[in-house]
């Protein structure tokens, strides 16, 4: 772990300790009401059914996408792909955080559950840009290759 990604983990862990300790100081009632508490939990089900449905459209529309422009290469299918990937795992992580903020019983399991929903969050974010990157870099080089010999076949 570099030293930058330990001081930001350390400094949010600070900043997370004092929030929490301020909200204990305050001594008020932070529960969630069970109407709110078991409207949320029935509200995320139903959004996550309704993500559910539209997932396998969504995937053949991208599948038969990818089949029309099949010339584009088989990177620009592969960058394509991931980012359907990344987004879907975005999406799965936001219900996760949604699911467990409809269950938390008061506002210091709120946070808890914000906190850890960002550290997890950060730690995706770092893999997705890798990976990102490394696609894009390589679809651009296969590109380049691609126009060299184009030009070559010119000459």
């Amino acid at each position: 772990m570099s030293y930058a990604h330990k001081a930001a983990t350390d400094q949010a862990r600070a900043a997370y300790r004092y929030t929490t300790d301020q909200l204990g100081y305050l001594g008020l009632d932070t529960a969630v009401p069970k109407g709110v508490q078991a409207l949320a939990e029935k509200s995320v089900a139903q959004k996550r059914k309704a993500y559910d449905r539209s997932w396998d459209p969504l995937d053949a529309s991208v599948t038969t996408f990818e089949r029309s422009f099949a010339a584009a290469g088989q990177e620009a299918t592969a960058f394509n792909r991931k980012i359907v990937e990344i987004v879907k795992r975005d999406v799965d992580v936001s219900f996760d955080l949604a699911t467990s903020l409809a269950v938390a019983k008061n506002l210091v399991e709120i946070v808890e559950h914000q906190a850890a929903y960002w550290r997890k969050r950060f730690g995706i974010l770092t893999t997705e840009a890798e990976e990102v990157s490394a696609l894009s870099t390589k679809m651009t080089a296969d590109g380049r290759a691609d126009q060299g010999t184009g030009d070559a076949r010119r000459g």
